[in-house]
C-alpha cells in the first residue's frame, strides 16, 4: 500500500514557491547573478573575489581556512588560489617550515584589483539594502544568523 499523505508544512504556504528556503535561494541566485555579471568586467569570479576580500582583512590564511570563509571546498579553493597566484594577485610560499598550510597574502596588484571590484560589488549590496526599510535591516541580519545557526547545530 502506498502512503499518499503529505508531510506537514512548516508554515502556511500556497505552494513550494512560497517556502522560506525557496525564497532564500531565489534571493541568493539573484545576488550571485548580479555579482557574476559585475565581476566579469574585472576578470574575477565570485569565489576569486571572495578570496581576495577575505585575504584583504585576514592575510596569511590557509587554503582550508579560506575555503571555510568563502563557502567552497578545499579542492575548489586550491584551484582559486593557484589561479590568483598565476595572475599575480596573491603570493604563497613554495614551502613552509612546519605543517602543510601555505599562507596566502595579497600582492599590490591583488589589492588594486580588489578595490576596483569592490566598487561594483558594494554597489550591488547597496541596491539590496535600499530594497529593505532601514529600520528592518538589523533584524534581517540577525534573522540570517539565526537561520544559519539553526541549520548548523
Amino acid at each position: 500500500m502506498q502512503d499518499t499523505s503529505h508531510a506537514e508544512l512548516p508554515h502556511p504556504a500556497r505552494d513550494v514557491l512560497d517556502h522560506v528556503g525557496y525564497r532564500l535561494k531565489r534571493a541568493h541566485a539573484a545576488l550571485r547573478g548580479a555579482m557574476d555579471q559585475a565581476l566579469r568586467e574585472h576578470d574575477l569570479t565570485v569565489p576569486q573575489y571572495a578570496c581576495l576580500e577575505v585575504l584583504a582583512t585576514r592575510p596569511g590564511m590557509s587554503n582550508a581556512d579560506l575555503a571555510r570563509a568563502t563557502f567552497v571546498t578545499r579542492q575548489s579553493m586550491n584551484v582559486v588560489l593557484r589561479g590568483l597566484q598565476n595572475e599575480g594577485l596573491l603570493t604563497r610560499p613554495a614551502t613552509v617550515a612546519t605543517g602543510r598550510a601555505r599562507p596566502a597574502t595579497l600582492t599590490d596588484e591583488g589589492t588594486r584589483r580588489l578595490k576596483e571590484a569592490q566598487r561594483a560589488v558594494y554597489a550591488i549590496e547597496a541596491r539590496m539594502i535600499r530594497a529593505i526599510p532601514e529600520e528592518r535591516l538589523t533584524a534581517l541580519l540577525e534573522d540570517f544568523d539565526r537561520i544559519a545557526q539553526a541549520l548548523t547545530h
